[in-house]
């Protein structure tokens, strides 16, 4: 049975993601970096094991990816998942802002896939799925630090694809349009209003229909498939 592990895997897309790939047939297991009494309560409640570390910190992912291995077993598939925003229009934005959303979203994503790569490529096999945003492709106002954080996962997951093919590993990203989670809740009824105007569906996803596409890039199925980046937006931007 392949192993999964899920960063931010507690709540929204994540937690979906992290059962999803459950009622697939992998060993999951969660990563979450604060909000411990709801990562307890997600683990009692699904079964999924949660491990605690901030992906911002290179040495704290390795020593989770022990953890997790040393526990359930070494790791498969990795879904970089965990992301924050601090919006901010770019003439107000803090250097403290540009920087928390780099080092969590694309430094995150750099320190996961570092810890596991050798160890996929030693057994060669993987399935990496980083999870990025419409916005990533798109821009947005008030997101320069969030949509430059996405976007860079997208070079990255090209990268990684190309170094890793020989090996059978596979590198792609999810990038979602606006989805039905706590971090979508914030925006301003006002604005979710006219966000829904430029979704050609009229509606946000459900965490749900995200999680399918990374089940399938996942699987065996997708094995041809590598450094590519599947848009579940709705058809709100289309490239």
């Amino acid at each position: 049975m392949r192993v999964a592990l899920v960063t931010g895997g507690t709540a929204g897309i994540g937690a979906a993601v992290a059962q999803a790939l459950l009622a697939a047939g992998y060993r999951v297991a969660v990563n979450y970096g604060t909000h411990a009494q709801a990562a307890q309560d997600f683990a009692g409640r699904t079964g999924i094991p949660a491990f605690a570390w901030n992906v911002a910190d290179a040495a704290a992912c390795s020593e989770g990816v022990l953890r997790v291995e040393g526990e359930i077993g070494p790791i498969d598939v990795l879904v970089n998942n965990a992301g924050i925003t601090r919006d901010a229009m770019l003439h107000k934005m803090t250097h403290e802002q540009w920087r928390e959303v780099l080092d969590v979203n694309l430094g995150g994503c750099f320190h996961m896939c570092r810890a596991v790569i050798e160890g996929m490529r030693e057994r060669r096999f993987g399935r990496i799925v980083n999870v990025g945003s419409v916005n990533g492709l798109s821009g947005q106002i008030g997101q320069c630090n969030y949509a430059a954080s996405k976007a860079g996962m997208v070079g990255l997951t090209k990268s990684l694809a190309l170094e890793s093919a020989s090996r059978n590993i596979t590198v792609n990203l999810i990038a979602p349009g606006y989805t039905e989670t706590a971090m979508v809740d914030t925006v301003a009824p006002e604005i979710m209003a006219q966000v829904l105007k430029t979704i050609p569906v009229g509606r946000l996803a459900s965490p749900a229909e995200i999680a399918n596409g990374v089940v399938f890039l996942a699987s065996d199925e997708a094995s041809y498939i590598t450094g590519t980046t599947l848009s579940i937006n709705g058809g709100k931007y289309m490239a």
